[in-house]
This record gives structure tokens, C-alpha cells and sequence, in this order.
């Protein structure tokens, strides 16, 4: 009886310590507290890293291409947890301008996340067709009209550009004006507002390859996710553009083209401070 009564003991003693185990590998994080967390979007083409204005690029074509501007809109960013469940960053604090001749803007810093640890990304290249539509008023920072987003709005058309690509090319015409040979792709088009239209809207989804972003409140630095993005996948892709053929493209129905191309120039790079 005592030698059954000792192995009840252990066995309880074993169940304690395995559950307590359990909870503290469960529970080494408070989804009440609050972390942040960071998305590095380092603009490239190809391999290389991005230069404006200096250096030309081989297009699929083998045409070539100097970028003068490099401008998107990052928006509804989501972070995937390890669980597979989502945290949806405020609508509100989720529009961003990433720009190639601004340093600090690809950088986005995402505050008030809760812990946990976060395996992926989603993210809408764009803005999304209830902002684009939205008064005035709730249009404020990067997505004001007449302020810091200014140069990706078409007032004519009203709404916003998503990827704005800018440059020269020797296969480009010549406009006889400013004696360059430009080209400008201005991606935009949400489905329209009262007249149906091509919707260039694409969402990116960035997994972390097994690794974990850990955002914890105590933690003196944030998790970065590290994002190359090929300014080259806007005219290579599953839809190759040649700039000799089209040197602009805005608002035609070819502009879904483009956009099915740089749904693919994200890639994650690394993922440091786990």
C-alpha cells in the first residue's frame, strides 16, 4: 500500500511539473502588454542595391533603365502569430509612404503590438478603396492630398497611386520639350467609386521561414523584419514590360499588368533581434 501510495506521489509531483512546464513555455509572454516591432523595406534592383539618377539597370529586354523615383504606399499591415491567429494593426496607423529618396520612411515602426511571437507579415501595396474614398478629413499625414501625399494622388482621377516608378532610357522616346527620354509607370485604380474600373489592390503575405519575431514589452529593442524590394519586378515578372513599347502606363488596362508584377518584389532578407 505505501509503495502504491509513493508512486501516486511521484505521479502527481510528475503532472505538476510537466504542467507547470507546459505553462511557462505557454505563458512567457502577457497578450495584455504591449511591444513594438519593425519592417525594414530595403529598395534594390535585382541584386544590387538601388541607385537614382546614376546607374542604369537591365530590364528583361535587355533595354536599359536609370531610376529617378521609387515610391510606394504600404497599408492594412496584419502580423501572423505562431498559432496562425492575426493582429490586425489599427486601420488608422496602418498607411505608409515608403520612398527610395527618404531614409526614414523605410523604416515603419508598428507600436502598441501585443506580445506574442509573430512568424509572418500581410501587407496591402496601395490603399485600400474605403480610404481612397473617404472624406477629406481622414485622409491626414502621408494620405493628405494637398500635403505629404500630394505627388501620389490624381486629383483628375481621384485616388491615389500605389507604385509610382520613375526614370530615363535610351529605348524610351524623346520628348522634345525637356530633350529626355523618360519613363514613368503610376500604378494606381481601386475599382472605382461610380465607375468600374481595373483594381491594382494586391496584398503580400511574408513569412518568416521559421523564424519568430518575439515583441515583448520589456525588450529594449524591437524584432526587424528585414524586406528586399526589386524596383526590377515592376517591369519584369510573369508580365515583362519594354519601355520602347510602353513608356508610360497609368491609368489604361494595361497598368493591371504591372501590378501583377510587383506583387512579387517583396522578399524577406532576414529577420534580426527575434
Amino acid at each position: 500500500m505505501k509503495t502504491i501510495k509513493t508512486s501516486l506521489s511521484i505521479l502527481a509531483i510528475a503532472t505538476i511539473a510537466l504542467s507547470s512546464c507546459k505553462k511557462e513555455q505557454k505563458g512567457d509572454f502577457d497578450s495584455n502588454k504591449k511591444g513594438g516591432m519593425e519592417l525594414h523595406f530595403d529598395n534594390r534592383a535585382g541584386s544590387t542595391d538601388l541607385v537614382l539618377h546614376t546607374t542604369a539597370y537591365k530590364n528583361s529586354f535587355n533595354e536599359d533603365l536609370t531610376f529617378t523615383r521609387f515610391d510606394y504606399y504600404i497599408s492594412n499591415i496584419k502580423l501572423i502569430k505562431e498559432d496562425g491567429s492575426i493582429y490586425t494593426v489599427p486601420r488608422d496607423n496602418s498607411y505608409f509612404l515608403v520612398k527610395e529618396n527618404d531614409a526614414a520612411s523605410q523604416e515603419i515602426k508598428l507600436a502598441g503590438v501585443p506580445e506574442n511571437n509573430y512568424t509572418g507579415v500581410t501587407f496591402t501595396i496601395g490603399i485600400d478603396s474605403l480610404k481612397n474614398v473617404a472624406p477629406l478629413a481622414e485622409r491626414t499625414g502621408v494620405l493628405d492630398p494637398s500635403g505629404a501625399g500630394a505627388e501620389m494622388y490624381w486629383a483628375w482621377n481621384s485616388g491615389y497611386i500605389f507604385v509610382k516608378t520613375e526614370g530615363t532610357s535610351p529605348s524610351a522616346r524623346l520628348d522634345s520639350v525637356s530633350g529626355t527620354r523618360p519613363f514613368k509607370y503610376h500604378i494606381g485604380l481601386f475599382g472605382g467609386y461610380t465607375t468600374p474600373t481595373v483594381n491594382n489592390i494586391k496584398e503580400v503575405t511574408i513569412l518568416f521561414g521559421g523564424d519568430k519575431a518575439a515583441v515583448r514589452e520589456a525588450k529594449s529593442s524591437a524584432p526587424q523584419a528585414h524586406i528586399n524590394v526589386d524596383v526590377l519586378k515592376v517591369v519584369n515578372g510573369p508580365n515583362n514590360i519594354s519601355v520602347a513599347t510602353s513608356p508610360v502606363i497609368m491609368v489604361t488596362p494595361i497598368s493591371a499588368n504591372v501590378a501583377e508584377n510587383y506583387k512579387s518584389m517583396f522578399t524577406l532578407d532576414h529577420l534580426h533581434g527575434e
